[in-house]
């Protein structure tokens, strides 16, 4: 009995040292050696993988910047947006690169309407996400292309730079937005951009994405584009296309001029951040003005006409 468990012991044994050599062999063989410049690339990140740069995670952006300079010698299309330029100027010091400065972009919400624009027609009762609302019902303002105000996108975001107006029904964005876009893919309607922040914070962006004909969206939000065109007519810098019966502003091209502010007939352009606006004359006081100039002209015609008629002395 004995010798049996001795044998059984030294089969097991010798078994255990060859499967041993064998793992050995097999992991010097596959063994990945992996780039320390990665583990340099991650520390630097902001770890807060929000999968704004178009990656699972800042790890897997960090490998992907590492082959990416290794490949094309550059990180064209890398971009942190939570950890803006500085981090990716640490990045590309790490890789032996440069990297250009890109203008910071924010979240726009693109609907105004809010329930004093667009009142509701009905109640909605069903379980409080936009994702399933989207497919039941216009909304209760009877817009189709409108905010379902029900907050996906407020939950969506790991910054807390959304909250839900009771006031308006619509989600508000702070300066805590680092542009990871989270809040534009929970969005079933589409209603929210990434756009350019500006000089100063200054905006100015269609807040409107209806695509219907004038009456159907005046209809349903008064403050709905009606696709008129008179701000794509008016705009000196070619920064606005129609298209679809919509206005778009082109952040790029845009020089925040306001005149198609000014121009538009349903307030459906908005500006942001930018001084109060002077006082136009009021109209009483223009015609008061007018009045008092043609009043002055006249009785210097009839001056003129009596110096005419008197004999010479």
């Amino acid at each position: 009995m004995n010798e049996v468990l001795i044998y059984a012991l030294v089969t097991l044994a010798m078994l255990g040292t060859v499967l041993a050599v064998i793992l050995y062999f097999v992991a010097q063989k596959f063994k990945v050696i992996e780039d320390p410049r990665i583990d340099a690339v991650d520390e630097a990140l902001p770890k807060a993988n929000c999968g704004g740069c178009g990656y699972p995670g800042c790890r897997n952006f960090a490998e992907v910047s590492v082959k990416s300079a290794d490949e094309h010698k550059n990180l064209d299309g890398l971009n942190c947006p939570v950890g803006g330029n500085d981090v990716m100027k640490q990045v590309a010091a790490i890789l032996g690169l440069e990297v250009a400065e890109k203008d910071p972009m924010i979240a726009v919400v693109r609907c105004n309407g809010s329930k004093a624009n667009s009142p509701a027609k009905l109640q909605y009762d069903g379980p409080s996400t936009c994702a399933f609302a989207q497919n039941l019902f216009a909304g209760e303002g009877g817009c189709p292309h409108g905010c379902l105000g029900l907050g996906d996108c407020v939950v969506s975001c790991d910054f807390d730079a959304l909250h839900m107006d009771p006031e308006t029904g619509l989600p508000v964005v702070n300066d805590k937005c680092v542009a990871c876009g989270a809040c534009v893919k929970a969005c079933p309607r589409g209603i929210i951009e990434m756009r350019l922040k500006g000089r100063k914070d200054k905006r100015i962006y269609v807040c409107c994405i209806n695509e219907e004909k004038g009456g159907p969206a005046k209809k349903n939000c008064v403050v709905a584009c009606i696709g008129c065109s008179k701000c794509f007519k008016v705009c000196p810098h070619d920064a606005i296309v129609m298209n679809n019966n919509l206005a778009y502003i082109d952040d790029e091209k845009c020089k925040l001029c306001r005149k198609c502010v000014e121009e538009c007939p349903t307030n459906s352009i908005h500006e942001l951040n930018f001084p109060p606006r002077k006082p136009k004359a009021e109209p009483a006081e223009a015609a008061s003005v007018k009045e008092k100039s043609v009043g002055a002209g006249v009785e210097t015609a009839t001056e003129a006409k009596n110096n005419q008629s008197e004999p010479l002395a």
